[in-house]
């Protein structure tokens, strides 16, 4: 058991939430026991699975052992994983793993796909409160444009509830995208407030893909012309916009509802 916080393990553990030790080392933290068997079923690789015994159960790590057969399994004191735990209700297990290449060469969508487009999406927790989206929504895949956050970020994984491994993950220049969606012959619906087209009033069906714009620029000059159309959300308040994860679930649902669930 490793109990000390000065322990040389625990200390590179910590170096793992900076962006630059994520990209150099290509590993990152996963907490929690059902988001380790989310990213293991996806294919990440575990190296290694840090536990608190006064957390977590002798059961809880067996079971784990059995979806995770490679990692190595360290126990840590209650003081030693309180220093590492990113969030509350982690479950006890903090785990190492490999980070993934999102190309946009690896990415396949197939036919009647439905896509999600983040446009230089800044804030960890609105990327992982979309991933939530995507998933119980059924999208296809969800590609972020022009990144401006690390997709590996422990705020990302944290908000998303395991659903960054569930999600087929795509990034790339705003080119790279508009050209992928080119090929996939996907049709490009953007959501901006310049519009007199609402969201609701538009066929989602067959290969199709919403881009969502930051929430204080909104899309770029890029998208509001590469769009084939731009589409809107009625506001009945004082306010112009809705908070850009909230506004994803909804046109999301829409398109989901239209393709029957």
């Amino acid at each position: 058991m490793i109990t000390s916080v000065q322990n040389q393990q625990i200390k590179w553990l910590q170096q793992l939430e900076k962006p630059k030790v994520r990209k150099t080392e290509s590993k990152f933290l996963i907490e929690g026991g059902k988001e380790l068997v989310y990213a293991a079923l996806s294919g990440y690789v575990i190296e290694s699975v840090f536990y608190c015994i006064d957390v977590v159960t002798a059961e809880q790590i067996d079971n784990l052992k059995a979806i995770v057969k490679n990692a190595e399994f360290i126990e840590i004191s209650r003081t030693v994983f309180e220093k590492l735990a990113y969030r509350e209700g982690s479950g006890g297990m903090i785990a190492v793993a490999q980070t993934k290449d999102f190309a946009l060469q690896h990415l396949v969508i197939g036919t009647n796909a439905f896509v999600l487009v983040l446009e230089s999406v800044e804030k960890p927790g609105n990327l992982g409160a979309i991933l939530r989206t995507a998933d119980a929504a059924g999208v296809d895949a969800v590609i972020v444009a022009d990144p401006h956050t690390d997709i590996f970020n422990p705020n990302v994984v944290r908000s998303s509830l395991g659903t960054l491994f569930t999600c087929k993950i795509g990034i790339g220049t705003n080119d790279e995208v508009w050209a992928f969606l080119k090929k996939n012959a996907c049709s490009i619906y953007g959501a901006a407030l310049g519009t007199e087209q609402f969201y609701n009033q538009i066929c989602y069906t067959g290969n199709c893909s919403l881009i969502m714009g930051t929430e204080s620029k909104g899309l770029s000059s890029f998208w509001l012309e590469k769009s084939d159309m731009l589409v809107k959300i009625p506001m009945r308040g004082k306010i112009d916009s809705l908070n850009v994860s909230v506004s994803a679930a909804v046109i999301c649902f829409e398109a989901m509802r239209q393709r029957g669930f």
